[in-house]
């Protein structure tokens, strides 16, 4: 069930693989990213799925951690919005993710905090109880706020929360460019269905060095 897909010996050549499997979609659609008008969203980088002890240890999320910080820095750096979450349950708002997990991250585990490789004082930390980042937090609040319509996603996982927020933020009118190399799951199975499903209809499939790529050049515009 669980494979590191991503290591550091073989990161690029997964991802490139990945690109290109997905480049039909994006022929289709084009590459249209306004780095001005984006938010960076950090999903879940938090002991629980970072800790090899824990059960819920995702096998490749160590090695998209240099991504991830390379998209922080740039999003703090052109103080443009930046969005950290934090996965938290309680029995009062678990819903049915009570049922279908062996066990609920709460508030008082250490195992619910993000990894300290991480500075999260240069973005907005928000707790979530669902997949979906959207879902019952001030997230699309925020964003509205800040004028902001697209939205780049990392973290963790894949298949799960990363996807899920990603059909949110479709539906409410945010275009979404979703990180090939900056996201991870348990298996390359569920990463690549997720990019395939994901790039019919609902967002723009990239490499990270796209999307910092883009950054570098709208300065020098």
């Amino acid at each position: 069930m669980k494979e590191p897909y991503f290591s550091p010996q073989h990161y690029e050549q997964a991802a490139q693989k990945m690109y290109k499997r997905i480049l039909p979609f994006r022929s289709r659609r084009g590459f249209r990213f306004e780095p001005e008008r984006s938010a960076l969203l950090v999903l879940d980088m938090q002991h629980y799925f970072l800790d090899t002890s824990s059960h819920a240890y995702v096998p490749s999320a160590g090695t998209i951690i240099p991504n991830i910080q390379r998209l922080i820095t740039a999003y703090s750096d052109h103080e443009y919005p930046l969005f950290f979450t934090k996965h938290i349950n309680n029995t009062d708002n678990a819903g049915l993710m009570a049922g279908w997990w062996r066990e609920l991250i709460t508030a008082d585990s250490p195992a619910s905090e993000i990894i300290p490789d991480f500075n999260t004082s240069v973005g907005v930390v928000l707790q979530k109880s669902q997949y979906d980042a959207f879902y019952k937090t001030a997230l699309a609040e925020l964003l509205q706020e800040k004028s902001i319509n697209q939205v780049v996603i990392c973290g963790v996982m894949t298949h799960l929360c990363c996807e899920t927020t990603a059909r949110s933020a479709f539906m409410q009118g945010f275009d979404v460019f979703f990180t090939i190399d900056s996201t991870a799951t348990y298996n390359q199975e569920h990463h690549m269905a997720t990019l395939v499903n994901l790039s019919h209809g609902f967002v723009t499939a990239v490499l990270t060095n796209e999307i910092l790529d883009t950054m570098e050049k709208h300065d020098s515009d």
